[in-house]
């Protein structure tokens, strides 16, 4: 019996691709899981540290509503309601677009940088779900994944 099969305590699948997607719909809520547990100790989410990550590769340049929700992991979220959130706690800034008065353009703060900084030395604990993987499968992980997301639209 395989992991899977003990953790979900299902005995069959219609066939391997059915295991496959159960399998990594289990991962991801797992991980996802662990790192909503993770930041909540700093009382933000995952996509408002996924905002904040964005901003800190665009810093010291301001970061418009848009490419926050071009390069956001969760194509879902709101991010003008994050982005508001991360402004009541001093982690961005918000102010209109000198070029167009309708946009907004977002910059990480020093307390926003200060955060990510301090979340970067405890990060790690979170890639321990990996650890089980040597480096040749971690690759082939990659690469199955990679060949997977060619589908994506």
């Amino acid at each position: 019996m395989s992991n899977l099969e003990k953790l979900i305590t299902q005995k069959n699948f219609g066939d391997d691709y059915q295991r496959g997607l159960v399998s990594l719909i289990f991962v991801g809520n797992w991980i996802t899981s662990r790192h909503q547990q993770f930041f909540k100790r700093y009382d933000i989410t995952m996509q408002q540290y996924n905002i904040l990550r964005i901003l800190r590769g665009q810093h010291p340049k301001a970061a418009s509503i848009n490419l926050l929700k071009e390069r956001m992991l969760d194509k879902m979220s709101d991010v003008s309601r994050l982005v508001e959130r991360l402004r009541k706690a001093d982690f961005v800034e918000r102010k209109s677009c000198e070029l167009d008065r309708r946009a907004v353009d977002v910059k990480i703060t020093a307390k926003g940088l200060e955060l990510l900084s301090t979340i970067d030395a405890e990060l790690s604990q979170l890639n321990d779900s990996f650890k089980s993987l040597n480096e040749k499968e971690i690759g082939q992980l990659n690469k199955l994944l990679d060949k997977m997301l060619e589908a994506y639209h």
